[in-house]
C-alpha cells in the first residue's frame, strides 16, 4: 500500500475550505439585501475560511496529482469535518449558537443533511443565518466533494477516488453519465442546481415568500428538512400545492440522478425498466395507501395532532399527508406537516420501519438504500432455491445484468454493519436516560439522516433536550451514515494506516 500524499490531502482540504468560504459569501449577501444586522459578523466567517483554504492550498503545493484509495478515504472524512468545524463560524460569530456541543450538532445535522436540530425558534434568527443552514444541507446533498472533482482535473489531480470515497454506493448497474468522472460530477451539478431553481420557481408561483422558497428548495433537493419555519411545512398545511410541489422534489431527491438525466435526455425507458426505481415507487405507494386508511378512518386524531386539528376522515387531507410524510421519511428529508407518531401505535411503527428504506442509490438521501434491500432480498429467495437444488448454478441479477459475489458480499456486510451500529447507537442513548422509544428512534434517525425521531425527540420537539455526550454521538453516526459507514470506519482499523 502506497504512502499517504500528505501534502495532496492537505492541499484539497484548503481546496473544500475555499468553496465553504464562498458559500459564506452568499450568506453575507443575503444579510446585506435583508439588512437582518449581521452582515459584519458573517462576512468575517466567510473571509476567515477563504484565507484559511488560500493558506493552506499555498503552503502544501505538490507534485504528486494522482489519488489513492487511502488518500481517498481521508480526504473526504478530515474534508466533511473540517467543512463542519468551518460552518460553525458564521453561527458562533452571530451568537445565534454559542454553546460547543449545540454548534457542532447543528452543523453536522446540516452537512450531512440529517436535519435534526437543537434550535428551538428558528424564525428568531437572523435571515442569513437561516440561509446558512439551508446552504449547509445544500451543500452537503450532492457533496462538495463531488463539486472539488469537477475542479480538480483543472489542477491536474484525478478524483476518481474521492468519487467513490465520498458516495460509495453499490457498484451496481453500469450506466454511467459519462465516461469521465469530472464530467459525471458537472453533470450531477447542472442536474442538482436546476431542480434547486425549478422548485424555488414553482414555491414562489405557489405562494411562498421568495425567500421561504429557495431555503426550502435547498434543504429539500438535498434530502435535508431544514425549513425556514418553527411548524416545518406544516406552517403551510393550509396551502395543499405547497405541499404538493414539495412531495414532487422530496420525490426526484430519492431518486438516482442519473435517472433524471436520462429523464431529461428523453430517454424514459431507462427510467421505467430500472428495477431499483419501479421497487422505489412500488414502497411508496404501498405505505401512502396503508397510511392514508388508517388516516381517514381515524377521526379522533383530530383531538391530539396540534398541528392540524380536524383533518383527519377527509380523504383528500388523509392522502396529503400520508403521501407527505411517507415520501419525507423514506427520502430522509425529514420535513414534517404533522405529529406522525401520534398517528396511532401501527403507524408509529410503520415510520420507525421505514427510516431504515432510504431512496435510490445515486440520490441525495440517506439510509440503507432500495438497492441494498432488494439484493438482500433477492438473495435470500435463491438460498431457498440453493437448499432445494445444492448443485444449480444460480445467479443474482439487477437490471439483466448478474451481480458479482463481492458486490453481494459488501451489501451483506454493509447492512449488518448498518444494524449493529443501530442496535449499539441505540443503547448509548439508552445509557444517557433516554427512554425505550427515543433512545431506538434517535439511533435509527441519525444514521439514516432521517430527522425527526421518536418519543422525546419526535416532530414535535427536537434534539436540545439530549445530554452533551449524546449530541456529540448523534452527529458521529450523521457522520457515519451520510458516508455510508465504511469509508469513516475504515480510519479505526490499524491496516488503513500501515505503510506496506
Amino acid at each position: 500500500m502506497s504512502k499517504l500524499n500528505k501534502k495532496l490531502i492537505f492541499y484539497i482540504i484548503g481546496l473544500l475550505l475555499l468553496f465553504n468560504g464562498i458559500a459564506m459569501m452568499f450568506s453575507s449577501f443575503v444579510s446585506f439585501l435583508t439588512n437582518d444586522g449581521v452582515l459584519k459578523e458573517v462576512t468575517l466567517s466567510a473571509v476567515i475560511t477563504i484565507i484559511l483554504g488560500c493558506i493552506i492550498m499555498s503552503f502544501t503545493k505538490s507534485n504528486i496529482r494522482q489519488i489513492n484509495k487511502r488518500d481517498g478515504y481521508l480526504i473526504v472524512t478530515i474534508g466533511w469535518l473540517t467543512m463542519v468545524f468551518s460552518g460553525m463560524l458564521p453561527y458562533y460569530l452571530t451568537n445565534s449558537i454559542t454553546f460547543f456541543p449545540n454548534l457542532f450538532f447543528e452543523t453536522m445535522s446540516g452537512y450531512t443533511t440529517t436535519g435534526s436540530t437543537i434550535l428551538n425558534d428558528i424564525e428568531t434568527l437572523p435571515k442569513s443565518i437561516i440561509f446558512w443552514r439551508s446552504m449547509t444541507h445544500w451543500l452537503g446533498g450532492m457533496g462538495i466533494i463531488v463539486l472539488a472533482i469537477a475542479i480538480l482535473p483543472l489542477l491536474g489531480i484525478g478524483g476518481m477516488q474521492l468519487f467513490s470515497a465520498e458516495a460509495p454506493g453499490t457498484g451496481i448497474g453500469g450506466d454511467k453519465i459519462h465516461p469521465r468522472i469530472s464530467d459525471t460530477a458537472k453533470r450531477l451539478w447542472i442536474i442538482y442546481v436546476g431542480l434547486t431553481l425549478l422548485e424555488t420557481i414553482l414555491l414562489k408561483l405557489a405562494g411562498m415568500s421568495f425567500f421561504d422558497a429557495i431555503n426550502n428548495s435547498m434543504s429539500n433537493i438535498a434530502s435535508g428538512g431544514f425549513s425556514s419555519k418553527n411548524e416545518s411545512i406544516a406552517y403551510w398545511n393550509d396551502v395543499p400545492i405547497i405541499q404538493y410541489i414539495i412531495i414532487l422534489f422530496m420525490f426526484l431527491s430519492g431518486t438516482n440522478f442519473i435517472l433524471i438525466y436520462f429523464g431529461l435526455t428523453g430517454k424514459f425507458k431507462k427510467i421505467f425498466q430500472d428495477t431499483e426505481f419501479k421497487w422505489y415507487l412500488s414502497f411508496i405507494l404501498t405505505f401512502v395507501i396503508i397510511v392514508t386508511v388508517v388516516l381517514f378512518l381515524s377521526v379522533e386524531l383530530s383531538q391530539t395532532d396540534v398541528f392540524h386539528p380536524q383533518v383527519y376522515g377527509k380523504l383528500e387531507s388523509s392522502f396529503r399527508h400520508a403521501l407527505f410524510q411517507v415520501v419525507a421519511i423514506v427520502t430522509t428529508t425529514g420535513f414534517v406537516t404533522g405529529d406522525f407518531i401520534s398517528w396511532t401505535p401501527f403507524l408509529t411503527m410503520l415510520f420507525f420501519g421505514i427510516m431504515f428504506l432510504g431512496g435510490s442509490s445515486g440520490s441525495t438521501s440517506g439510509g440503507v438504500k432500495v438497492m441494498r434491500h432488494l439484493i438482500l432480498i433477492k438473495n435470500g429467495m435463491l438460498e431457498f432455491k440453493r437448499s432445494l437444488h445444492p448443485n444449480a448454478i444460480l445467479h443474482l441479477r439487477h437490471n439483466s445484468s448478474v451481480v458479482e459475489k463481492p458486490i453481494i458480499i459488501h451489501v451483506l456486510a454493509f447492512f449488518i454493519l448498518y444494524l449493529i451500529l443501530f442496535i449499539v447507537g441505540a443503547g448509548v442513548l439508552s445509557l444517557l436516560g433516554l427512554d425505550f422509544e427515543s433512545a431506538i428512534g434517535g439511533a435509527a434517525s441519525s444514521i439514516g439522516n432521517v430527522g425527526p425521531a421518536l418519543g422525546t425527540l419526535g416532530p414535535l420537539s427536537n434534539f436540545e433536550s439530549l445530554p452533551v455526550f449524546g449530541k456529540f454521538w448523534c452527529a458521529f453516526l450523521m457522520l457515519i451514515g451520510r458516508l455510508e459507514l465504511f469509508t469513516v470506519l475504515i480510519l479505526f482499523t490499524p491496516y488503513f494506516w500501515r505503510d506496506h
